[in-house]
């Protein structure tokens, strides 16, 4: 039994950019813990396996694994399978088309467009996002990351929720972002009042971005991802939270990756009506990387 796979980098226009992703097709007879072998063994930051939908009316359902646990919802994955399989299905020439791929949180509808050599995607994120009630305060979250609780603002650290669970710290500066790291213990203890794993970190932007942006999940074998966007679309009802978002539609692009070699750009669109998020959408590019096949375990 062999499957077939692909990689690719998504979040961005250039090859070696973005964050990596594997793709592994035909995956209907895998079990929970082959998946999990075979992403650990590709070792990226998510590994998606696509199946036969439930819904004849969708385009496949999938199952997304970090190297160490099962994801309900991401963007990446969701991203770059998307446009994988629409590419597959339109062959060449531009084109516009939806795709809806069954995830843990639910359905994601995407809309994928080819035009030239671009391809870009835009999923909806399949559960309006919540802030969630955590005790992280500025010196808690400072001590995480290595930094001085006057680093930490102009809006108060938090977390939210809509499939997966993401904590967000906000810093003035680059500079402070770029001086960011885990700090073990302390890094722990402030997630574990979160109840994730996680610390997504971000300040205002430059190049054209409103935030730059560095995502640390260590305890999912994740130092450091080149670009979250689950937690993109998260950051929408955290940015809510804090009084930085008005009635109607708010457009913002975002970087990540950059202090790692691997820069990303997502774009986030959020829709908001009489004070309550109503919509959340996460777009960006892919590229292809290399493709093969693969045994998986017990074949």
């Amino acid at each position: 039994m062999t499957l077939r796979f692909a990689t690719c980098d998504v979040f961005t226009g250039s090859r070696y950019g973005g964050n990596p992703l594997a793709v592994v097709h035909g995956a209907d007879g895998l079990s929970d813990a082959a998946m999990q072998t075979v992403a650990a063994e590709f070792n990226l930051s998510e590994t998606i396996f696509v199946q036969t939908p439930d819904d004849a009316a969708h385009t496949a359902k999938v199952r997304i694994f970090t190297p160490k646990s099962e994801m309900p919802f991401a963007g990446h994955p969701t991203i770059g399978c998307a446009i994988l399989l629409a590419e597959d299905a339109a062959g060449g020439g531009d084109f516009e088309t939806r795709v809806t791929l069954e995830e843990g949180a639910g359905p994601v509808p995407v809309t994928v467009r080819r035009e030239g050599a671009t391809v870009e995607a835009t999923l909806t994120a399949p559960v309006i996002p919540s802030p969630v009630a955590v005790d992280l305060d500025a010196g808690t979250a400072a001590a995480a990351l290595g930094l001085d609780p006057g680093d930490i603002g102009p809006h108060a650290p938090g977390a939210a929720e809509g499939g997966p669970r993401f904590a967000y710290v906000p810093v003035r500066t680059l500079d402070a972002l770029a001086r960011a790291t885990p700090t073990g213990a302390a890094f722990d203890a402030a997630t574990a009042r979160c109840g994730t794993g996680s610390l997504y970190v971000y300040a205002p932007g430059d190049g054209g971005a409103d935030y730059r942006a560095r995502m640390f999940a260590p305890a999912d074998g994740i130092p450091e991802d080149p670009a979250t966007g689950s937690a993109t679309a998260l950051l929408a009802a955290h940015l809510d939270a804090n009084g930085a978002l008005a009635d109607g539609t708010t457009d913002l692009i975002l970087h990540q990756g950059v202090e790692m070699g691997r820069p990303s750009r997502l774009t986030l669109g959020i829709d908001r009506k009489d004070g309550a998020l109503t919509a959340v959408r996460v777009g960006g590019s892919m590229v292809r990387v290399m493709a093969g096949t693969l045994e998986p375990p017990g074949a």
